[in-house]
């Protein structure tokens, strides 16, 4: 009599020139009293061979779960836990608040291999049409839930993913905001005395995000070669909501950055005053983790709180729609003007590509052209003949 394979031993074979074939003992059938198992075919021995990985440890653990009785919130469970260990804390928070308030209500009581294209579908159109979310609330959802599902296919759960091919609706290009360059002295005098002054005259003048100019540490900064380091942001704990904490950049990528002689003077005063500040609060200073800008103890500033300031000072110079992150696009708008480079400003932005600077800031460079145009055709008419 043949010995049955032990539940969660597993194998992969070829099926054809084309298919690997994974198989996995998970049971014995009830009905039968005979071995149960699963299959799952791709064209990538790597990918059977981690499905089979993935579905034999889940026999072993107990927490194998068969694919025809699984709902999307039963996965979706699985998925969080499971498959979100290398994603930033506020980015799995994120994906993990649109699941419980979005996708499992409308989502979750179906079975896993009941959902199609156009569940998910309707779902997106009822977010956008009857729910009123954005496009781009909408275009994260869909990010979240086609990552859970790309997931559930790789393991074979799901023979297809039906997340593929959806029509989003059209995010529609928001004009970016920027402080026009003849605010610009009325803007410096304004903040010339206030507390702080630093932060937002670095920030206009090197582009950084928010997080990133109040993340910004001593060890990052070479005073020598006149340059600036960013590898990491000051950002909201959004788990726990109790302060602040330093994450990477937005994209992971740290980028070294040449300011302006003159922000380096900036900097240089503002280490001086920091000096300054340290000796008269003594043995309450507390800067442990080294920060540029801070309060008066050493604390890292609150970017709640400089945003509040920056909005009243905008509001007072008539300006009262542009945003904080609007002085990292009057850098952008200023630079491109200035004749830098779009790899060059697209560096100094940490922007994943040129293209993505160039689409963003469209609207300053088809000015540019045109400028350039006007000078060749003052240059053609002073030279014809």
């Amino acid at each position: 009599m043949a010995k049955r394979a032990p539940d969660g031993s597993g194998s992969i074979s070829r099926r054809s020139d084309e298919l690997w074939q994974g198989k996995v003992s998970v049971g014995i059938d009830p009905g039968t009293g005979k071995p149960k198992y699963k299959y799952f075919s791709n064209k990538d021995q790597k990918t059977v061979r981690e499905w089979v990985r993935k579905t034999t440890a889940a026999v072993d653990s107990g927490n194998y779960n068969e694919p025809s009785k699984m709902t999307v919130a039963q996965w979706l469970d699985v998925w969080t836990v499971d498959y979100l260990g290398g994603v930033k804390p506020n980015t799995a928070y994120e994906y993990k608040a649109h699941i419980k308030n979005h996708i499992k209500p409308a989502l979750g009581a179906v079975k896993l291999q009941k959902l199609n294209p156009h569940n998910v579908q309707a779902f997106y159109n009822n977010l956008h049409r009857e729910k009123g979310l954005s496009p781009k609330t909408v275009k994260n959802m869909h990010g979240v839930l086609h990552k859970a599902l790309k997931q559930a296919l790789i393991l074979g759960y799901i023979r297809t993913n039906p997340s593929d091919n959806i029509t989003l609706p059209r995010i529609e290009k928001v004009e970016i905001q920027t402080l026009p360059e003849d605010a610009l002295p009325a803007f410096l005098q304004a903040i010339e005395s206030h507390k702080f002054a630093s932060v937002y005259f670095v920030t206009l003048f090197t582009g950084l995000r928010k997080g990133e100019v109040l993340g910004l540490t001593w060890d990052c900064v070479d005073f020598q070669r006149g340059t600036v380091l960013i590898n990491k942001q000051l950002q909201l704990d959004r788990g726990t909501r109790s302060g602040y904490k330093l994450v990477s950049t937005k994209n992971d990528k740290p980028r070294r950055i040449t300011p302006a002689p003159t922000v380096m003077q900036r900097l240089w005063a503002e280490q001086v005053r920091q000096k300054e500040c340290k000796l008269k609060a003594g043995e309450l200073w507390n800067n442990v983790d080294n920060f540029v800008f801070t309060d008066m103890l050493g604390k890292y500033l609150s970017p709640d709180t400089v945003y509040k300031h920056f909005k009243k000072i905008v509001k007072e110079l008539g300006y009262p729609d542009v945003p904080f992150h609007g002085l990292r696009h009057t850098y952008a708008v200023n630079a491109l003007q200035s004749g830098d480079d779009v790899k060059t400003v697209q560096g100094n932005l940490g922007h994943h590509t040129a293209a993505f600077t160039l689409d963003v800031y469209g609207h300053v460079t088809e000015k540019m052209q045109k400028d350039s145009a006007n000078r060749m055709e003052q240059f053609i008419q002073a030279y014809a003949i």
